[in-house]
């Protein structure tokens, strides 16, 4: 290839919404490294970017994006044309202007209209433009075993330059994608862009006979169900193969809930019936404590009436015992003058007799009087027991209910809700294997059907499909690749025609732990760019990878562990020396060296509302840990 390298780079991101404020993050040619705490957005950004490169929606409900509703994606070609990618955050189309946009475009700036479906026969959709910039327009790969082609799509390489978390750590080769019809255009799609050439001369087997045309329909049925499946099994998980050991981990945790959701109902069952046993007591108490004190008030209210019908009656006696010793002109009893005081009178005069019936009352008060004061004496001493036992009851039904309504009730509510969570998961996973299992099903049915024309097994390819020596010389670039990284176990690397996978040191590289499955699966998409640099073959000219160096934060196993050794160093090393024609972001949860995050083209997502930028979207009271 002669003139300016094809290709183009990433620019800017950015998420709008009417009531949001922006969310950006900008990219610049060479490395870019955005690291950082977990759940700050990362990974979103991963799949956003794959999102408006024609991924398809919906992309990932995080509570974060609440609220944003359009996505721009600024590219610049590396010939120094720039454009702007409009789509909305639920899919559909896009809107395609010229030139950098840092927030959405006003209405009267012209744009043309794309499609998010590749289409050969209307070159205004996406793919043909994001190709036409890669000088792949007009490519075409082999789509089966009877050499017929379908256009290039620029998904078709898209998942060969940007690698999510899930893909990086894949048990399988790279070129897979978990759907064996995709096997053969993804294979031929390597091959495209290690060599240049693509499949445009290959001539169609003639099909003679009826029952391959029946094979035909039917596998055209399948291939058509099986799109659908894989669509909803993609919403539903990224790792179909761990559903069942997801399932497992999932009923051993409902077990564990369900056992802390009874434990906690009976605690908050036990302290609710205490609390209802203390304030039923305490209301009666509290009656009670009422009740003798309106009877102390009836009783003091009585005391006086004795105490005033005892001095009454001590006047009566006292003033008898005078008449008795003065003597008088009158009665005095009935005031008759003695003249007209007669014996049958009813009247007799008697004053002793008036006298001693005084003092009889005034004993008989005095006996009701004494028995008041015990009385009266009792009902303090209750109503002294019940101030001093009163506040404790309270003190003590205070703290119940504190402990229901704060901790007790909140925990279980809180419980219930992780419970339902985790049984609609279930559900979910559920679904999922079922899906998984007819997926399977479906495929068995369509390896069946192809093992009457000779297709190749799992969708493998002739070895001759990709020449001998330019499968050498790209093994040789890896190796040499993870020999730069001081990769631990580096050796002669070779390209598998079988597995379509690296072999490293002789070792499979689907042997390796997850971790070291990550950096070599990094290294053998770098490879592809710096091959495809080095051979002037077609490339987006950009990569884009989550979590590479996996190893360092989550090792699988002793093996899997690179933390004692200067593999990042070398990583970053090696990116940081790639040619200006080249664009790698990398997302991470581990620091990279500080060499590395003094950077312009370093950003860190701090998780901190405080201290730095928080993470992709702007801290608020919906932000979730």
């Amino acid at each position: 290839m002669t003139g300016l390298t094809p290709g183009f780079r990433l620019r800017s991101l950015g998420f709008f919404g009417p009531l949001k404020s922006p969310a950006t993050v900008t990219f610049g040619p060479g490395l870019n490294v955005i690291y950082g705490s977990s759940n700050t957005g990362k990974s979103f950004i991963v799949e956003a970017i794959d999102f408006m490169l024609g991924g398809k929606p919906p992309l990932r409900d995080i509570p974060e994006r609440v609220g944003y509703d359009l996505v721009l994606l600024s590219i610049e070609s590396l010939d120094g044309a720039l454009f702007t990618l409009w789509r909305s955050m639920d899919g559909g189309g896009f809107r395609l202007y010229e030139g950098p946009h840092d927030s959405p475009p006003a209405t009267d700036v012209p744009y043309k209209q794309l499609d998010e479906q590749h289409s050969e026969r209307n070159d205004a959709n996406l793919s043909s433009f994001l190709l036409g910039l890669c000088g792949l327009g007009g490519k075409r790969v082999r789509r089966n075993n009877r050499n017929e082609i379908n256009s290039l799509s620029f998904r078709n390489i898209a998942r060969l330059m940007i690698v999510n978390e899930t893909e990086i750590t894949q048990q399988s080769s790279p070129l897979f994608d978990g759907n064996p019809i995709a096997n053969t255009p993804n294979l031929s799609t390597f091959k495209l862009l290690l060599t240049g050439t693509d499949d445009s001369a290959l001539v169609a087997s003639n099909k003679r006979e009826p029952e391959e045309l029946s094979r035909d329909a039917q596998l055209h049925l399948l291939d058509q169900l099986l799109d659908d499946y894989r669509d909803r099994l993609k919403e539903l998980t990224k790792s179909p193969k761990e559903l069942e050991e997801q399932l497992k981990k999932i009923d051993v945790s409902l077990r564990q809930q369900a056992a802390q959701v009874n434990t906690t109902e009976a605690a908050f069952q036990e302290a609710a019936g205490k609390r209802r046993e203390l304030r039923k007591k305490l209301e009666e108490s509290r009656e009670r404590r009422a009740e003798v004190g309106a009877m102390l008030e009836r009783f003091n209210l009585l005391d006086k009436h004795y105490a005033s019908d005892i001095e009454r009656l001590r006047a009566i006696e006292e003033g008898g015992t005078l008449f008795n010793v003065l003597g008088s002109k009158h009665c005095p009893v009935c005031g008759a003058a003695p003249a007209h005081h007669g014996a049958d009178a009813e009247c007799t005069g008697n004053i002793d007799a008036v006298v001693m019936a005084a003092r009889k009352e005034i004993s008989k008060i005095e006996v009701l009087r004494g028995e008041l004061a015990a009385t009266v004496k009792s009902l303090d001493r209750e109503g002294a027991n019940f101030d001093r036992r009163l506040p404790a009851a309270v003190r003590e039904l205070e703290s119940i209910s504190d402990a229901v309504d704060e901790l007790i009730a909140p925990n279980l509510s809180t419980l219930r809700k992780s419970y339902s969570e985790l049984a609609d998961k279930r559900a979910e996973v559920r679904e999922a294997l079922a899906l998984y299992a007819t997926v399977q099903d479906m495929e068995r049915r369509r390896a069946d059907l192809e093992k009457g024309v000779e297709n190749e097994k799992a969708g493998a390819l002739a070895s001759t499909d990709i020449p001998t020596t330019v499968a050498h010389s790209f093994a040789k670039t890896v190796e040499g690749i993870l020999t730069g990284w001081h990769f631990p176990e580096a050796g002669d690397v070779y390209f598998d025609s079988k597995t379509r996978d690296l072999v490293i040191a002789g070792k499979s590289r689907s042997a390796f732990g997850k971790g070291l499955r990550a950096i070599t699966h990094a290294a053998f998409t770098l490879g592809l760019l710096a091959f495809c640099r080095a051979r002037q073959t077609p490339h987006t000219g950009f990569v884009v990878l989550d979590s590479p160096l996996l190893a360092y934060r989550e090792p699988d196993g002793t093996e899997d562990d690179l933390t004692g050794t200067d593999l990042q160093e070398q990583f970053y090393a090696y990116l940081e020396a790639l040619p200006a024609d080249t664009q790698v972001i990398v997302v991470e949860n581990t620091d990279p060296p500080a060499t590395i995050m003094s950077r312009d083209q370093s950003l860190m997502f701090s998780k901190n509302p405080h201290q730095g930028r928080y993470g992709l979207f702007p801290y608020s009271v919906e932000s979730r840990v």
